[in-house]
């Protein structure tokens, strides 16, 4: 088993690394992460998965929403996962520090993961996971098939860029450096989020992206399930207002925020919006 920087398998003193790497696959994981629990449930058995995150349920979110009702879910707290009896927890680097201490305390082994910023960071997580859970070889054609994916999402030779900026409903924005900001390049896109002063994640101000509108806008629909507050930029007027000079194209939230198998979505979803944009113009 392979664990780069960007994972951190923790465990009582007594359970060393390599004696992990050498037991039987676990069988009952429990996953705190959103984007992690996406990754679980393409590679893990069923009776593997003890437990879901509470995000992986929401239908405005998760790609995997309908799936994850099968399976329990926590709220991350200590308590909770403790009464699971897992033998392997997948946590992130946002997961509460107290939480991580409660499992570390009790023996209860948990691998801690970032957030991945390329296309290979999330291929490597993918294969991370795998090794974790006893499932290398669907790991492997789980990266096979999301490499194949993007590079069929690549745009046709001599296509000049398009000025593009993926927009979710509360103004933010996907800026250089990201995950999205690669996929973008990677399917026939430049990112121009640096134009509205983004320079990683960041919000984009209406009064900015009416004055100097991208080519083409990516961002969620209105969505009559989320806060009113979430969907006032994209519904605002302004936005009607420069229309001549900007397309939209439906990128919907559940694609913002992780990549694992969700790049499949990713990669269709930004070369339809880029055929159609090109259709549009001949």
């Amino acid at each position: 088993m392979r664990l780069t920087r960007r994972a951190l398998l923790v465990a009582a003193p007594a359970l060393a690394l390599g004696r992990i790497a050498r037991a039987a696959a676990p069988r009952r994981i429990v996953s705190l992460n959103p984007c992690l629990d996406a990754i679980l449930l393409r590679l893990a058995d069923a009776p593997q998965v003890a437990a879901l995150s509470h995000y992986a349920r929401d239908v405005h979110t998760s790609t995997i929403a309908a799936e994850a009702l099968r399976f329990p879910f926590t709220y991350e707290t200590a308590e909770e996962i403790v009464a699971l009896q897992p033998d392997l927890v997948l946590a992130s680097r946002h997961t509460a520090l107290a939480t991580r201490t409660a499992l570390a305390r009790m023996g209860i082994p948990f691998a801690l993961f970032g957030v991945p910023d390329t296309v290979e960071e999330s291929l490597d997580q993918i294969a991370e996971i795998a090794a974790l859970c006893g499932a290398e070889p669907r790991g492997g054609a789980l990266i096979g098939e999301i490499r194949a994916a993007i590079a069929a999402s690549a745009p046709q030779p001599g296509r000049p860029a398009i000025e593009a900026l993926i927009l979710q409903g509360r103004g933010l924005a996907a800026g250089a450096g990201t995950l999205l900001d690669e996929m973008l390049t990677r399917t026939g896109f430049t990112n121009v989020a640096a134009r509205y002063g983004v320079s990683y994640w960041g919000n984009v101000p209406l009064e900015l992206l009416v004055a100097e509108p991208p080519q083409l806008l990516l961002a969620g629909a209105a969505n009559a399930g989320a806060p009113d507050q979430a969907q006032r930029l994209l519904s605002h007027p302004a936005l009607a207002a420069v229309s001549g000079r900007m397309a939209r194209a439906s990128f919907p939230e559940t694609l913002f925020y992780c990549g694992g198998p969700v790049l499949l979505q990713t990669a269709a979803r930004l070369a339809s919006a880029r055929d159609a944009f090109w259709a549009s113009r001949a």
